[in-house]
């Protein structure tokens, strides 16, 4: 059956007001609407906005995703193929960068030591075996869009990203217990934003939220960003849903 904005927005997890952006950029116009206005998206709606998530996910801009989706030649089983590629890389790739978090968490106890070379083991950006053959279907550009900054930047400006981390997770902790609408918790996490934007490229507020909510469906993150208080995870969550929300277009 055809579903409201706001059945599908509760069943995908992103806000009404960013179906209504997609809408008003006809990137997902919905199939039907009702006699008093209101959207009806079918099956095949959903099918095309799991595309657009697939690609937001890997980093594309909406104007390429656009351009992407309404190509007749676009083949969407192909597509599927080469996601679920790019998307186990990237989990491998978080996978290092989830024990290199660890160790610094081991490091900061005063458990082990780390080089400096341990302490960036896994942030490498550049090498997606999967990457050549999106740029072969979609363009150079949008899968630049989803390299992260951190191969370009000196040993002293990672040491210097590595320490502001620390800060703000812990700026974080000590306001964990607060409401994550409180103007303090939206202005560290409105930090934490800007944060990810520098170090990884993400200027996205929908990403950001997902994120968010990574850091609560993975246990991984969330034991390791509860190492900083118990219950951060889930703060952070909220309160970066809350600012994505706030902040979106």
């Amino acid at each position: 059956m055809p579903m409201k904005v706001k059945e599908v927005a509760e069943l995908v997890g992103i806000s009404i007001r960013t179906l209504h952006h997609y809408d008003n950029i006809d990137l997902l116009s919905p199939e039907d609407t009702t006699e008093a206005g209101y959207r009806l998206y079918s099956n095949q709606d959903l099918e095309t906005l799991q595309q657009i998530l697939f690609f937001r996910e890997l980093g594309f801009p909406l104007k390429k995703i656009k351009e992407i989706i309404t190509n007749p030649e676009f083949n969407q089983q192909e597509a599927l193929q080469l996601h679920r590629k790019m998307l186990l890389e990237k989990r491998r790739r978080l996978d290092g960068m989830i024990r290199t978090v660890e160790k610094t968490i081991q490091q900061q106890k005063g458990e082990i030591h780390m080089t400096n070379k341990d302490k960036f083991e896994g942030f490498d950006f550049t090498r997606n075996p999967y990457e050549q053959e999106a740029r072969e279907r979609w363009g150079d550009e949008a899968v630049d869009q989803s390299n992260a900054k951190f191969n370009k930047m000196s040993q002293q400006e990672k040491d210097h990203m590595s320490r502001q981390m620390d800060t703000i997770y812990r700026k974080l902790a000590s306001l964990r217990h607060d409401s994550p609408d409180s103007d303090a918790a939206q202005t560290a996490i409105k930090e934490w934003y800007f944060f990810l934007n520098d170090s990884i490229n993400n200027d996205d507020l929908m990403k950001f939220k997902g994120i968010g909510q990574l850091y609560v469906d993975d246990e991984r993150f969330t034991n390791n960003i509860d190492q900083y208080g118990e219950g951060l995870a889930a703060f952070m969550r909220d309160a970066m849903a809350l600012f994505a929300d706030r902040h979106s277009k």
